[in-house]
């Protein structure tokens, strides 16, 4: 059983935003929350030979053990009723998260840390981990309207399922309106032969899409009863209409992988863009089979 939120830090202030998200996930899922910190001596710098004697007194794992505590108090300050552990565990960010998450509920981390390049929108370890990690990863990022809706693109894929239920879940915990999203490309209509004209294919095209949104969207309407669902079928690509709906929105949630991803890609290009280019938090979904 999926039973705690694990949110990765670095030291950075996106990290603590991300741990404050991350109380604020396990409070709505009286879950508790889980801290890691992957200690990697390489990336201080440090001599990775034999350790000496003094390496103790150099105060590098002191101050790591200091980042978890403030940490921990930045989540019992938001959310004083969660229960909240930490460990600081030796080895590189990546690796060490994507093994935190097997079993867990939900992944948090922060856009960008302290490894992060200056203007880079979104650090490495984010995108692998969503990428990779065993559970539905959140990335915090913008400054997301607290009155905003729950956003979840659709394209009728397997992956597409799975975020669209992980949405229905969040837009009921929140008590906020889902808005699940298709978009189809105008630019499609080009190949279109079976139709007589660019309009008659455009037509046909915005008559596909929403019935793919209803299918997809009938068997989770009677799970969550409570959820005002407002769907949508836009015309344009869907990298540009997620990006642009993601500054209305409390949350963006994708699947990993859809229909368009090669057999083998471990993330889409329509997640993978979104988590650079969203104005607000991305939940990347993904199945523990994929």
């Amino acid at each position: 059983m999926r039973a705690r939120v694990i949110v990765g830090i670095d030291g950075s202030e996106q990290a603590l935003t991300a741990v404050r998200a991350a109380a604020g996930e396990a409070a709505r899922r009286n879950m508790p929350l889980h801290i890691v910190h992957a200690f990697f001596w390489p990336m201080l710098h440090v001599d990775t030979g034999p350790v000496s004697a003094d390496m103790p007194d150099s105060g590098l794992e002191n101050f790591a053990a200091d980042m978890l505590a403030e940490a921990v108090r930045a989540a019992q300050a938001v959310e004083p009723g969660v229960k909240v552990t930490k460990a600081l565990i030796d080895g590189p960010a990546a690796p060490v998260l994507i093994e935190a998450s097997r079993g867990a509920a939900l992944l948090v981390l922060g856009d960008r840390g302290l490894g992060a390049i200056s203007g880079v929108i979104i650090g490495s370890v984010a995108v692998h981990a969503a990428a990779h990690a065993d559970c539905p990863v959140l990335v915090v990022r913008g400054d997301a309207p607290p009155v905003g809706p729950v956003v979840v693109g659709v394209d009728g894929s397997e992956s597409s399922e799975l975020a669209v239920g992980f949405a229905f879940d969040q837009s009921s915990r929140r008590g906020v309106p889902l808005m699940p999203v298709i978009a189809w490309n105008e630019a499609d209509t080009a190949g279109a032969h079976q139709w007589h004209s660019a309009s008659t294919a455009a037509e046909a095209l915005a008559g596909e899409a929403q019935r793919t949104l209803s299918e997809q969207l009938s068997g989770w309407r009677g799970k969550y009863p409570e959820v005002e669902v407002a769907p949508a079928a836009l015309r344009g690509h869907p990298r540009k209409v997620l990006a642009e709906l993601s500054h209305e929105a409390q949350l963006m949630v994708v699947g990993a992988r859809g229909l368009g991803a090669f057999k083998g890609l471990m993330l889409g290009s329509v997640s993978q863009s979104l988590l650079y280019n969203s104005a607000s938090p991305v939940a990347v979904v993904r199945g523990e089979s994929s």
